[in-house]
């Protein structure tokens, strides 16, 4: 097992009491998980199908159950002290390893890249730092287990270093001090690569952590994705940990460890308060802590040195604790004075470790936060360790925008401005900093969404098992450079009688696997999809076809990889309304839809609308939607068989009146039913859209006849595992008799149909789907048959 499965552990233990066993916490989460049986992550059996073999960790009970989960297979690494085994396992032997009673879990030994671009996005860190909110001119303390003031990642930037690391034979507890000291100040003296802390046993990772989570800055960095919270505030070093040889303290089997006396910590938090008359100091962090506390816990020996910081003007920000108390957190984060702060995962729910209830005061992401370890590498760890420091930053970046507010006025800040997390004893406010900061008006932004709606490929023919280049960027009225994304409307027919199939991608990005357009030379088929743009201002369009294909390609609106002058889109998703059931449109005449009339769809301020259209007929004709009162568009939007459902999406800006035109250029009617799943807007905060070139969600997946599949995006390239909204979708289906296939909203009694399959034929179609509450999208077979589906990402609508 690598160190990244230590590292999680020791982010929980070190919130405990000071003093108390380390392992405790462990233990329990591992005779928890124990009771529910072996967990194995969702996806590897399927992946190890097939002969294949890959890497695992296995966690045991104790170290006693080792040996038996080594005989599974090949090992590759153990440790020394922990009860985990890494393997190289294949199918069988992740059947032995389910059938031994000692395995706690199994989990792939998976590489990532490191990705604070996760979290900072959801709490609108990004955002402030495009408009200059850095934290810079503020410092931030961090007392912890020291930091590795020399990593790239906080740029040089720790200004003040102090130790104070007692040593107390009685608790065979020894000074992690540089010198050996108990206690030492200076260049050097919290510097977690230096002294004790350098050996690799003891993991003194945590300070190094906590500080990138602050003010890393990851610009410049390859091996960094993303920066901290205030990335160019300064930062106090406080080292408050001693090394504990004893399993007395640590826990069985767990030294040596690392815990903090109170004491410790007194001097460090006065250290802090002697420094804020030197240093622009507004927060003091602290993740550690322990105990049950369901009222204020103003006795405690540290609440008059923290009431000292918040009169000279810095905030004590503690972390909760994680034992998973539903009403009560720890000390010294119940010291009413100080700000504790409860974490919540990617998805805004609440971490399972997570300490809650009235004490709390805000909640920021915990989970799975990848930050900087000494090394000048990075890793991921868990807990209100993680959370913490979010808010810390935060305190240097409010403080930047409003230089004469106190830590009350920015703790208000940041709790009136945040967004409430339910549960009993809440409700309680994450942070959202840009509302914090700039206030909820919104700002010209990357990635917002512009209507347009022009030709930029007429009728062109690709040869068979071709790729053709586009121009995009400087044609039909689109920006000549800075343009990101397109939402592209494509129709494609056999010019030979032949069938095929279409892709279209970022000139400068590899050709997607995926298919989304199917066509034949009856008629044109077509598609609504989002496609990168390269930075040669192209895209390509791939022929999958033994002959050729006429392709025609119209852009329905576009975004930007900078701010414009104005205010673009951004994406609101609603509960699927229908707006039109079976409705008959004449032939050669028109329905109108009125913006005014959907339900979850405001009455101002909406520039685009993305609509679903079910269209039925018995003779073949196309179907136009376009904004009221606007020329009559030369694309259609889709070619209606006879007798056979269709089905198009498109977003379309409302024209005179908030109304939208349903033209039916055909000479027999079209039955007609329309369901709106979202609006863009610029007059509200919104999520952006980014392109993320069709990567790979599902394939093959089976849908019984009435049936419903959940998907889950994560490892899905290009989408984030935070702050998602909803994704933009292309669905191929294919089933024994004519069918549809639906999006399951999280609530609402109406689906949102994504394709209409014909039987026996591969039938392909686009939707934009809410994410629900666990990050997953759910599809709905509403066949009479059973139907394969394969599934790709186009898009990720993110952020605010």
């Amino acid at each position: 097992m690598n160190r990244r499965v230590i590292r999680r552990i020791i982010a929980v233990a070190i919130l405990l009491f000071p003093l108390l066993p380390s392992g405790a916490f462990a233990a329990d989460a591992t005779a928890r998980a124990a009771q529910e049986g072996p967990w194995v992550e969702p996806g590897l059996a399927e992946k190890l199908a097939g002969g294949a073999r890959t890497r695992v960790n296995v966690v045991t009970k104790a170290r006693e159950d080792l040996p038996a989960a080594s005989s599974a297979g090949p090992v590759l690494q153990t440790l020394s002290r922990m009860p985990v085994v890494t393997l190289r396992a294949d199918r069988a032997a992740l059947e032995r390893l389910l059938g031994q009673p000692g395995v706690v879990s199994v989990s792939e030994d998976r590489p990532v890249p490191p990705s604070l671009g996760e979290s900072v996005p959801l709490i609108g860190a990004d955002r402030t730092r495009a408009a200059g909110l850095t934290g810079a001119g503020s410092v931030v303390a961090v007392l912890d287990t020291g930091v590795a003031v020399n990593h790239p990642f906080l740029g040089g930037r720790v200004v003040a270093e102090a130790c104070f690391s007692p040593s107390d034979p009685d608790y065979s507890a020894t000074s992690l001090c540089p010198d050996g000291a108990d206690e030492e100040e200076g260049p050097g003296s919290a510097d977690s690569e230096s002294g004790p802390c350098a050996n690799i046993e003891l993991n003194c990772d945590h300070g190094t952590h906590v500080a990138g989570i602050v003010a890393g800055d990851g610009e410049g960095l390859e091996e960094a994705d993303g920066s901290g919270v205030a990335p160019e505030a300064e930062l106090v070093a406080v080292q408050i940990f001693s090394r504990f040889d004893t399993d007395d303290f640590c826990g069985p089997g767990a030294s040596p460890c690392v815990l903090s006396f109170t004491s410790a910590q007194l001097a460090g938090l006065e250290k802090v308060l002697e420094l804020s008359g030197e240093l622009p100091i507004v927060a003091a962090n602290l993740s550690l802590g322990g105990g049950r506390n369901t009222t204020a816990c103003d006795t405690d020996a540290r609440k008059p040195v923290i009431d000292r910081l918040r009169a000279a003007g810095v905030a004590t920000v503690v972390a909760a604790g994680n034992n998973g108390y539903t009403d009560a957190i720890s000390a010294p984060a119940c010291v009413s004075s100080a700000v504790a702060v409860g974490s919540t995962t990617d998805q805004d729910t609440i971490s399972d470790f997570s300490n809650r209830g009235p004490l709390l005061d805000l909640f920021a992401p915990g989970t799975d936060i990848v930050s900087s370890v000494p090394g000048d590498t990075y890793d991921s760890l868990s807990g209100t360790s993680m959370a913490a420091p979010h808010v810390a930053g935060a305190f240097a970046v409010l403080r930047q925008a409003f230089p004469g507010a106190s830590p009350a006025e920015l703790e208000s800040m940041l709790k009136d401005s945040g967004r409430g997390i339910a549960y009993p004893g809440g409700p309680t406010p994450r942070i959202q900093l840009d509302d914090a900061a700039l206030g909820a008006s919104v700002r010209p932004g990357p990635d917002q969404f512009f209507s347009s709606r022009g030709r930029i490929a007429d009728n062109v023919l690709v040869s068979a098992n071709s790729t053709m280049a586009v121009q995009v960027a400087g044609t039909a009225g689109l920006p000549a450079t800075g343009l990101r994304a397109v939402a592209l409307n494509v129709a494609a027919k056999g010019d030979l009688f032949n069938s095929g199939s279409v892709a279209v991608h970022a000139s400068d990005e590899p050709e997607p696997a995926g298919n989304p357009l199917f066509y034949d030379a009856t008629r044109y088929a077509s598609t609504l999809i989002i496609a990168g743009v390269g930075a040669d201002g192209k895209i390509k369009v791939v022929n999958r076809s033994t002959g050729p294909v006429r392709v025609t390609l119209d852009v329905h609106g576009h975004t930007l990889a900078q701010a414009a002058a104005v205010v673009g889109g951004g994406y609101l998703p609603i509960t699927p309304v229908r707006v039109a059931d079976r409705t008959v449109v004449p032939a050669l005449g028109s329905y109108e839809l009125a913006t005014s009339g959907m339900t979850g769809i405001p009455a101002a301020g909406v520039d685009a609308v993305a609509l679903t259209v079910m269209l039925k007929s018995s003779s073949t004709g196309t179907i136009r939607v376009y904004a009221a009162g606007d020329v009559f568009p030369a694309d259609a939007n889709a070619d209606y068989p006879a007798n056979v459902p269709a089905q198009l999406f498109t977003i379309v800006k409302p024209g005179t009146g908030g109304k939208i035109n349903l033209h039916n250029l055909g000479f027999g009617t079209v039955e007609i039913s329309v369901e709106v799943v979202g609006y863009f807007t610029s007059a509200q905060r919104a999520s952006v859209l980014k392109a993320v070139g069709a990567s790979p969600v599902a394939r093959g997946l089976t849908i019984a006849a009435g049936g419903t599949k959940a998907l889950s995006f994560t490892g899905v390239a290009g989408v984030p595992t935070s702050g998602v909204s909803a994704l933009g979708l292309a669905v191929v289906a294919k089933g024994a008799a004519n069918g549809v296939v639906s999006v399951v909203p999280q609530g609402g009694s109406s689906t949102a149909r994504v394709v209409a399959y014909a039987a026996g034929k591969d039938s392909a179609g686009f939707t934009i789907a809410a994410t629900r509450q666990d990050g997953t999208v759910v599809l709905k077979n509403e066949g009479t048959s059973p139907v394969t589906v394969s599934v790709d990402a186009y898009a990720a609508l993110t952020g605010r």
